[in-house]
């Protein structure tokens, strides 16, 4: 999954693209890298990160999913949104996911739009909004009560019909989470890959990397940022959201083929 971020204030500038010539040149060259799905976002959600009106996300978004769609029709979106009527706007104008970091719990129509629309969706955890997240990270163990969470919201899906391998898991690395219970999340990934539903890793170029990399910025986490995608799919991760869609598939590529030499 590559990232684009159609705002102007995500905490690594590299992956914002505010203007739309922007978005479909890096489009473009994430598809030729590999990548199997583009994430749009219109809200910054870095800690301490303000919110943007409804109306603001949409007229972000709406216009840069239309020229994907229009230039590479058959390119897969996910729209990284907490707000139904973003989501429904997006699913309008040709997106395929949903990418919501509240889990659902942002806004109460998201579960009803999800079963209305069949849309698959990504629930992943996280304590409180982007604002005051990291003030909310006691655990007893941070690893099953992660599971637990993002299960319990899934049966909400389940119930009402929506099937499971279109509900994909989100430990929230970076969400209400410091650098050792993130570390912990990471090392217990099969926790959440052993459930049953496709698992997504979204750690690239966050804080906890330039931590243990001895602080260094986000544009220097990329080495960190592929260490903890092959951890992910050796620890059976279906897809993992980056910046850099060459450098980390390449690894992944290379690690599936000592893993698996007969498939090459």
């Amino acid at each position: 999954m590559g990232i684009l971020n159609i705002t102007p204030d995500s905490f690594y500038a590299g992956s914002r693209v505010p203007q739309i010539e922007q978005v479909l040149e890096r489009a473009g060259r994430m598809l030729e890298q590999g990548a199997a799905v583009l994430d749009i976002g219109g809200e910054s959600t870095r800690p301490g990160s303000d919110a943007v009106s409804a109306d603001e996300e949409q007229q972000r978004v709406v216009p840069v999913i239309k020229a994907l769609k229009e230039h590479y029709p058959d390119c897969v979106i996910s729209i990284d949104t907490y707000r139904a009527s973003t989501a429904e706007a997006a699913l309008g104008a040709g997106a395929d996911i949903i990418n919501d970091v509240t889990a659902m719990e942002g806004d109460a129509a998201m579960l009803d739009l999800v079963v209305r629309s069949q849309a698959p969706i990504i629930l992943m955890h996280m304590r409180g909004t982007p604002k005051n997240m990291q003030q909310n990270c006691e655990y007893k163990n941070v690893v099953t009560e992660v599971a637990a969470y993002l299960v319990r919201q899934a049966k909400l899906l389940e119930e009402r019909g929506v099937k499971k391998e279109k509900i994909i898991f989100d430990p929230g690395i970076g969400f209400a989470k410091n650098v050792q219970q993130n570390l912990q999340l990471m090392q217990g990934l099969k926790s959440l890959t052993g459930l049953g539903y496709p698992v997504l890793l979204a750690a690239s170029r966050k804080s906890t990397i330039g931590s243990v990399l001895g602080g260094v910025p986000a544009e220097e986490r990329l080495e960190g940022t592929i260490a903890t995608s092959c951890q992910a799919v050796y620890a059976g991760a279906q897809m993992v959201r980056v910046h850099d869609v060459k450098e980390n598939l390449r690894a992944i590529r290379m690690l599936e083929a000592i893993l698996c030499p007969s498939r090459i």
